[in-house]
């Protein structure tokens, strides 16, 4: 995604050198693709370089594509799959967020605690006290910044009313109703307080990054309801090479 992206912005760059600008809504869709193609530039160097630009996006676009695709069928047979399905019950968290999660942190039974998965993933504040003084500061951003990364990216979907769609709730089907009930839970939760330090004038920075650290919380509590398949030790000995 960082490379599309990359392609992306130094197509735009050299639109925004040529004083052409597209004044269509959304971006990267069908009809700009379309209308990228149907640009003339008034060199004929500059139009080679525009058309492997145009190349090289559309051939991002693919490969994110296939990865994509691999990536849901290979994590099926993953030990930690019954963990990322879990976690697509809650809003915000679909395939790619909880794989890359799980991904991330491993077995979340190892945090005896969730505050100390919020401190794993560098999401409490930080503290410089001396004596009676308590002054706390910005988030540690120590730990796994992927993960945190993710959970903020994940944390935007709660700025909305507190609702189940049509897509959560395939993404809930076969999940027990502890699970369910916990995302119900967050989700009610969290948009509320989405919307209450929106009220209060927070910066939206702030805001998503209290909404990640209280999704982590959530994300402890429904990785618990699930019971993984244990590893025979002999088939994780089999696996090592000689």
């Amino acid at each position: 995604m960082r490379d599309l992206n990359n392609a992306r912005y130094q197509l735009k760059a050299l639109l925004l050198r040529n004083n052409i600008a597209y004044s269509g809504q959304s971006n990267w869709s069908l009809k700009h693709l379309r209308w990228l193609t149907e640009l003339v530039l008034p060199h004929p160097a500059q139009q080679i370089v525009l058309q492997e630009m145009i190349q090289t996006v559309n051939e991002r676009i693919a490969r994110l594509k296939r990865l994509d695709n691999e990536l849901t069928h290979q994590v099926k047979s993953w030990r930690y799959y019954p963990v990322v399905k879990a976690l697509q019950a809650m809003r915000g968290i679909r395939e790619l967020i909880a794989v890359g999660v799980v991904a991330e942190l491993g077995d979340l039974s190892r945090f005896d605690h969730p505050r100390k998965l919020m401190s794993y993933l560098g999401l409490t504040p930080s503290e410089s006290s001396s004596g009676e003084r308590r002054r706390l500061g910005g988030i540690t951003k120590c730990g796994n910044s992927r993960a945190r990364r993710l959970l903020i990216e994940g944390a935007h979907g709660y700025r909305f009313g507190a609702r189940v769609t049509r897509e959560m709730q395939k993404r809930q089907e076969g999940l027990s109703q502890d699970i369910t009930d916990i995302a119900w839970q967050a989700q009610v939760r969290l948009c509320r307080r989405f919307n209450r330090l929106t009220q209060r004038g927070k910066p939206r920075s702030i805001v998503v990054t209290a909404i990640a650290r209280e999704m982590s919380a959530y994300i402890w509590a429904i990785s618990r309801e699930v019971v993984l398949t244990p590893v025979d030790p002999k088939q994780r000995l089999a696996r090592v090479p000689a």
